[in-house]
């Protein structure tokens, strides 16, 4: 079982090549879907809200919006909540591994070279894209603001240094290109899994 990291900052494609490897036969865990399943309802993280940030659970479900608005205000909140969020995202991660039955294991993870991720894998992808493409990708779906963008863009490594420790780079510019280079990723994978 081959476990391959796929991350790249915001706006790169980093979703749409997750299908993209699925399609390719692999099995792909999302750590956003992972905080979206703790945060929803009978989420593991939402007891430990309850107790530490009480204001940002509505209705059963932690808040994203009310977390942003509580970082926003105290910036050393955001340690807080990852010190909740990133051990529940482990064992999550380590429920999917455990059961997953593919050959390939996708692991994506945005954050994955800024938290030490790569150490936990045997490979990484990267995916980018030029500037312009990232912004416009971002900016279209209309979830945040041009300063928000920025914000979590300056929180990320840039894009150039994640394509230089990566050991796969994948240019997500057309659909067709990006298919054709994960086919490629998976080929290579499957070849050394072949002489090992």
């Amino acid at each position: 079982m081959f476990k391959l990291g796929l991350t790249g900052s915001i706006g790169m494609g980093k979703s749409t090549t997750g299908t993209l490897f699925v399609e390719a036969g692999c099995a792909l865990w999302d750590a956003d879907a992972a905080v979206h399943r703790l945060y929803a309802k009978g989420g593991a993280a939402v007891p430990h809200f309850q107790k530490a940030f009480p204001e940002a659970v509505i209705d059963g479900e932690v808040s994203r919006t009310v977390l942003k608005d509580i970082i926003a205000r105290d910036p050393g909140a955001l340690k807080r909540i990852e010190a909740i969020v990133h051990p529940l995202v482990g064992q999550d991660r380590a429920a999917f591994i455990e059961g997953a039955d593919a050959d390939i294991l996708v692991l994506d993870i945005p954050l994955l070279f800024e938290t030490g991720g790569e150490a936990r894998v045997d490979a990484v992808a990267c995916v980018i894209v030029d500037e312009v493409t990232q912004k416009e990708r971002v900016m279209e779906r209309g979830t945040m603001t041009e300063a928000q963008f920025e914000n979590i863009k300056s929180k990320q490594l840039p894009a150039a240094e994640k394509a230089a420790r990566a050991d796969y780079v994948i240019e997500t510019d057309t659909i067709e290109h990006a298919r054709a280079q994960v086919q490629a990723v998976v080929q290579d994978i499957r070849s050394k899994l072949a002489d090992a």
